[in-house]
């Protein structure tokens, strides 16, 4: 096993994982001194290419993209999204997991459960690729946000769904959009870490979009704190450059290549 896929998992009930998303090199370079994992995630349809959902983004983008993160990658578990339609059974999906992982020298790739596909995770562990799960919010398979796991049978269905990737031989798994006491429940009865994205604390790990993190995305719910405001930042940049251009203030005496 890969030893950075051990060190996530010693870290089950002892030290929270930290997580983030990356689409490039300069962004990955950062996060990979202070995160555990780092994902290119198929988000980058919303961040990157403005589209309104994650469906339309091909492998090749998810490919061309993780290979400009793996140069900023030297600590973090690097994982990838296998984009929709790209594991629709175990033949397509052993296909293009080889390729991404042979392409991108990455650690590990994520499936979204559609509630039926532990077949093709339990199919690619067999054959040495590792699988990071993701239950709850799945926006691959569901058009709306809602809170998952509200009621007794939920949380049952959700744990059962939980448990049934575990046992296809996951090594962690994402839990978006839990109630408190689903992930409560989930991540204390399975044995692999569970990642939140607006599922509370309880889980032993948390992942957000890193660019609504950084405030620039726009995309902004309840689930999601702003630890910084580029766009503001960004904002008055780019008002100072325009300004000094057209001021002639730039470029001065000190930026000419042969001053």
């Amino acid at each position: 096993m890969n030893k950075k896929i051990k060190k996530i998992l010693s870290k089950k009930n002892k030290s929270k994982i930290v997580s983030l998303t990356a689409y490039s090199k300069s962004i990955a370079k950062i996060l990979d001194k202070y995160l555990d994992i780092v994902l290119v995630g198929d988000s980058m349809a919303n961040v990157l290419y403005g589209q309104k959902d994650t469906h339309k983004i091909s492998l090749e983008n998810i490919i061309q993209h993780t290979l400009s993160v793996k140069m900023g990658i030297k600590k973090s578990l690097l994982v990838v999204d296998m984009p929709k339609g790209s594991y629709k059974n175990t033949k397509v999906a052993e296909k293009n997991a080889k390729l991404v992982m042979k392409k991108t020298k990455c650690d590990a790739i994520k499936l979204e459960s559609d509630k039926n596909n532990y077949k093709i995770i339990y199919k690619l562990v067999r054959k040495k690729i590792p699988v990071m799960g993701h239950i709850g919010h799945t926006p691959q398979f569901k058009k709306k946000f809602k809170i998952y796991g509200q009621s007794k049978d939920e949380i049952h269905k959700l744990l059962k769904e939980a448990q049934m990737i575990e046992k296809a031989g996951a090594f962690a798994i994402v839990l978006e959009c839990l109630a408190p006491e689903a992930a409560k429940i989930i991540t204390n009865k399975i044995k692999i870490p569970t990642i939140g994205i607006g599922s509370s604390f309880y889980c032993d790990g948390q992942i957000l979009v890193t660019d609504d993190m950084l405030g620039l995305s726009g995309f902004y719910p309840k689930f999601v704190k702003k630890f910084a405001n580029l766009n503001r930042t960004i904002e008055k940049a780019v008002k100072k450059y325009t300004r000094d251009v057209k001021l002639k203030k730039f470029p001065s005496t000190i930026n000419f290549l042969n001053g």
